[in-house]
């Protein structure tokens, strides 16, 4: 199956984990191509889609809710999977959907699934603004981006799909 794995990023860790979900959807026999929302990838060409967006107050990136917004009808016909990333500490958990507004994709795309994973976040890669937020929010610097529990959702994915496929 071709799989479109899309992410918006705002400094790159987002990407990151696209990257990763789309070598290992990959890896599990599946034709998964990563490329970043700001290029506008076509969905034609594709069978599925996994969608992300790292995640600023609350909310996607615009550019995300954009190319939702834009192609709501096309991603509706298809099986999506959305993720979200934030800057969550490891002591921190936080259900699916829980601080991050979603609802408007997850009914634009009629998602299967919403995943929530833990971001990265150094004060180097920060606008003045950025920073003075993370003193507010009293957030934590690192990398909490788990990939064993990013490698067990794309798995999950994969094998969804191959059930269909052999269906």
């Amino acid at each position: 199956m071709k799989i479109l794995v899309a992410a918006a990023s705002k400094h790159g860790a987002t990407h990151e984990i696209a990257q990763f979900i789309a070598k290992t959807l990959a890896e599990q026999g599946h034709k998964a191509t990563y490329s970043d929302i700001e290029k506008l990838p076509k969905l034609s060409h594709y069978d599925a889609v996994v969608l992300g967006s790292a995640v600023y107050m609350g909310k996607w990136l615009r550019t995300a809710r954009m190319y939702v917004k834009v192609n709501h009808k096309q991603l509706s016909s298809l099986p999506v999977w959305i993720f979200s990333s934030g800057p969550i500490d490891k002591q921190t958990t936080i259900s699916k959907d829980e601080g991050v507004v979603i609802n408007e994709i997850l009914r634009d795309t009629k998602a299967r699934e919403h995943k929530v994973f833990s971001g990265k976040l150094y004060k180097h890669n920060l606008s003045i603004f950025e920073r003075a937020v993370m003193r507010a929010v009293r957030a934590q610097e690192g990398d909490f981006r788990n990939w064993v529990e990013i490698t067990a959702w794309a798995v999950d994915i994969a094998n969804e799909l191959k059930m269909e496929e052999s269906t």
